[in-house]
């Protein structure tokens, strides 16, 4: 069975499968919040492959995909009390997953631009004057300081360099709620600009 492939798509895109056994899996999920370990753990054990599978779609590695699932398992115990019900569990999960996959991507990236400057001795060709530099901390340190939503979309788009397709993937929202975040960051900045 080719794991890459192994679920519905959309467009090209992978999308969250359906779950065929959604009445068990909610009952699980109830139980599971209601402090039930073997609920819990039955709760793991049947998603963990689901887990994994978009992990790897993701990712392309099956050690990072493994490490992901395992994260992500982990985080299932503390984060299951916030699951509400709004969105299936399985789009739910999906965007737990897609979370833990974008933390590793960074943490990935974080690393390889060390080994590389550390390495090569390398810098930026231009690296910015320490005026510069001065006024993009302070122009960082105000985005930190805005509003939840707002330093998110900010964050996402702007420092992490994603669509606000993939921002609205990683936040849980639309396209549109994104775009609306940053043009308030931007009202928001300005004024204290």
């Amino acid at each position: 069975m080719d794991i890459a492939n192994s679920s519905a798509e959309t467009a090209g895109r992978p999308v969250a499968a359906p779950d065929r056994n959604a009445a068990e899996t909610a009952e699980l999920v109830r139980l599971a919040q209601a402090g039930d370990v073997v609920a819990f753990e039955r709760l793991v054990a049947r998603q963990y492959g689901f887990i994994f599978k978009t992990a790897f779609r993701w990712l392309g590695h099956r050690s990072d995909a493994e490490d992901v699932t395992q994260t992500v398992c982990m985080r299932l115990a503390t984060a299951l009390k916030s699951f509400d019900w709004r969105a299936s569990f399985t789009s739910w999960l999906y965007r737990i997953t897609l979370n833990a996959v974008y933390d590793l991507k960074r943490s990935s990236q974080r690393r390889q631009r060390l080994v590389s400057e550390i390495s090569l001795g390398a810098t930026e060709e231009s690296p910015p004057t320490q005026e510069d530099q001065l006024a993009l901390n302070d122009l960082w340190q105000l985005v930190r300081e805005l509003p939840e939503k707002q330093r998110d979309a900010v964050l996402l788009v702007y420092a992490e360099h994603m669509s606000h397709a993939e921002a609205a993937q990683v936040m849980g929202c639309k396209e549109v709620t994104v775009a609306w975040h940053i043009h308030n960051a931007r009202k928001t900045l300005k004024d204290r600009l």
